[in-house]
């Protein structure tokens, strides 16, 4: 009985290496570049003020980071993949912004308790193997009526979808929640607990626009690491396979009905207030 269930549990830290070879695999900045707006959308969302102290987690090339900063407040963008960072850096260079983008861990931040005023992530936490650890530590560096605001993909919509496509070939780590439920209020009100006096969810939509549904599947193939090394984990039939069925899915999803698609991708954002209590989670 003791060995059943010892191997139920996951073994979380080996999956967080699995994840973090995933995200530095081919070139994530590209893929960011597509998506900017949404983090534009979930700070303009969160009401952040100039002067606030905001923490970006999982910020990757520093999407979310660098929104806040174009909103007056002074950021720290923390990630796991160095390359991702590295990128981000020069992004901020650029703009002469007042970011800071350090390497860190979504599930063990290296800050103080209520270091900073707010906390975002653009599908970033969501991704943390352990949805618990990961939330406490949000608020743990939130201080207390802070705002935490998340950008999260829905289990329906179609980068849910296409990672349920995905996972009937090659399947998810045993025993780790699906990232997509950071998309739920339940979950979210399950995982903050009383740490929050308040939560809004609403659903939006991001449409990624390509010249063909083949075209859409090749950028993802090559540049968004999980699909890169879903393939690169199957031989040549099933390879052939999946690319198909993300074609299928792709086209499924289209609004245009022409050669070039315009495919609808739901995403929740989520914002919270914490509360003035820590609850459990000090």
């Amino acid at each position: 009985m003791t060995q059943a269930l010892d191997e139920a549990v996951p073994d979380l830290a080996a999956v967080k290496q699995r994840q973090q070879q995933t995200w530095a695999s081919g070139d994530f900045s590209v893929m960011a570049s597509r998506i900017v707006l949404v983090a534009e959308q979930l700070c303009d969302t969160a009401d952040l003020h100039a002067g606030w102290r905001v923490l970006d987690v999982a910020t990757g090339t520093g999407n979310g980071a660098i929104a806040a900063a174009r909103l007056g407040c002074t950021v720290v963008g923390v990630d796991y993949v160095p390359a991702l960072l590295e990128r981000g850096r020069r992004r901020v260079a650029a703009e002469g912004l007042p970011v800071e983008l350090l390497e860190g861990d979504a599930e063990a931040l290296p800050f103080r308790e209520a270091s900073f005023d707010a906390v975002t992530s653009v599908f970033g936490a969501m991704f943390a193997p352990d949805h618990a650890r990961a939330a406490a530590e949000l608020l743990r560096v939130c201080r207390p009526g802070g705002t935490i605001a998340l950008a999260s993909w829905t289990p329906d919509g179609f980068i849910g979808e296409l990672f349920h496509a995905v996972a009937a070939y090659v399947p998810p780590p045993s025993g780790v929640p699906a990232p997509m439920l950071w998309a739920t209020e339940g979950h979210l009100r399950d995982l903050f607990g009383d740490g929050i006096a308040s939560l809004d969810v609403t659903e939006r939509t991001f449409t990624f626009r390509f010249p063909s549904a083949e075209d859409l599947v090749a950028f993802f193939r090559l540049w968004y690491g999980p699909t890169l090394k879903a393939f690169a984990a199957l031989d040549s039939t099933d390879r052939d396979a999946l690319e198909d069925d993300l074609v299928a899915l792709a086209r499924r999803f289209d609004g245009l009905g022409t050669d070039a698609v315009a495919v609808p991708a739901t995403y929740t954002e989520a914002v919270a207030i914490t509360a003035d209590h820590r609850g459990g989670y000090e």
